[in-house]
């Protein structure tokens, strides 16, 4: 399964693209619309298509993730939503979650109404997360397009 243009469109507009490295709020080197990795060095400049090619690469290793862990049928929108989830906060994290064992008990509005917790990072709670988080849940409350 791939992410839709909503979860695509989610992740982009809360990413935001950035063709130079740059410390996020908790200090990890970051570039393009969220590219972290051994990759990422002081000062690096990239192209926007190089961010896109990223951004692509990115995407195929957490959509793969998300559709190793979660043991429920899902519809596009709910996919989408934990790609998204998980782009931003790593696999370990969903992995772990309680989001994670509502949805695999069967329980989806447990798990829609976790999205909301997983809003702190450096161990503070950040508007801007927040705002994600709640954009993510409505994503994966939306029925899909029929």
């Amino acid at each position: 399964m791939k992410a839709n243009s909503a979860g695509l469109a989610l992740i982009k507009h809360y990413e935001g693209l950035r063709l130079i490295a740059y410390a996020d709020v908790v200090g990890v080197l970051t570039i393009g619309y969220g590219h972290t990795g051994a990759d990422v060095t002081p000062g690096l400049v990239i192209t926007q298509t190089h961010a896109n090619q990223l951004l692509g690469d990115d995407l195929a290793h957490f959509e793969s993730g998300v559709g190793n862990l979660v043991d429920v049928p899902l519809n596009a929108n709910q996919f989408s939503a934990l790609v998204s989830f998980s782009y931003n906060l790593g696999l370990g994290n969903l992995r772990q979650s309680t989001l994670l064992r509502c949805l695999n008990r069967g329980d989806f509005t447990a798990a829609a109404n976790q999205f909301p917790r997983w809003d702190r990072a450096g161990g503070r709670e950040l508007t801007g997360l927040l705002k994600r988080r709640q954009a993510e849940q409505a994503l994966f409350l939306t029925p899909p397009a029929s």
